[in-house]
């Protein structure tokens, strides 16, 4: 009984903090994106490509997170962007308290930036629990992990605001059901904006796009 009392004070300070946080990018008029998925998905992959198309409209801050390097936020900052690098080292995934520490340690102000984006630690099971405050969550798939992903794995995709499949380059090549793969996605998250897209080719990434622009106008206009 007192382990369930603890877990549920620690898991209320959470969201305590997260919800602070999404005040502090609500005043700044800064739109938060939440980036989860597997290993591999093609998350880094995905910011370059937002990146280099959206230079010129937004400021943009990155938040890396990764067990161990640096390595995902030096990819970052060589497209142009603003990155700070978050190691858990044993964790497996963000929480609002490291998203909130980051942001005093480096004393960015967030009246600088339009758009923060926050790759989480690849990991189809805890980022689903911790809330960072975020406007928006993103996972990201890829064709090689196989098309079941969204049945074997509901909770991260049930408070989806958005469901990518990458690599979709490779369908030729390997044996995915991709509408197998999009009924286990409209089960689990029937709300959720579901695009088809090759970070490596460009192919859908317009339509990913547009989409992230209007949930910014949609932000400035609340």
């Amino acid at each position: 009984m007192k382990q369930i009392e603890v877990q549920q004070k620690v898991l209320k300070r959470h969201q305590d903090i997260a919800q602070h946080l999404r005040g502090r990018f609500d005043k700044a008029s800064l739109l938060a994106i939440n980036i989860m998925g597997s290993p591999g998905c093609g998350k880094t992959a995905l910011l370059e490509v937002t990146a280099k198309e959206l230079a010129n409209r937004y400021r943009t801050l990155v938040l890396e997170g990764d067990l161990q390097t640096d390595n995902d936020a030096k990819r970052v900052r060589a497209v142009g962007l603003k990155a700070l690098q978050i190691n858990t080292n044993q964790a497996c995934h963000l929480d609002a308290l490291m998203v909130e520490r980051a942001l005093a340690d480096s004393k960015v102000n967030l009246d600088d930036f339009d758009l923060l984006v926050i790759e989480n630690v690849g990991n189809l099971v805890c980022p689903a629990g911790f809330p960072l405050g975020e406007h928006c969550r993103i996972v990201l798939c890829s064709v090689p992990e196989g098309f079941d992903k969204p049945a074997k794995y509901p909770r991260m995709f049930y408070k989806a605001d958005c469901v990518l499949l990458n690599k979709i380059d490779l369908l030729d090549v390997l044996d995915f059901d991709k509408d197998a793969f999009w009924q286990f996605v409209k089960q689990v998250a029937p709300k959720a904006a579901r695009f088809e897209i090759s970070c490596k080719t460009g192919q859908g990434t317009d339509a990913w796009l547009d989409w992230l622009n209007q949930q910014r106008t949609n932000l400035l206009g609340k």
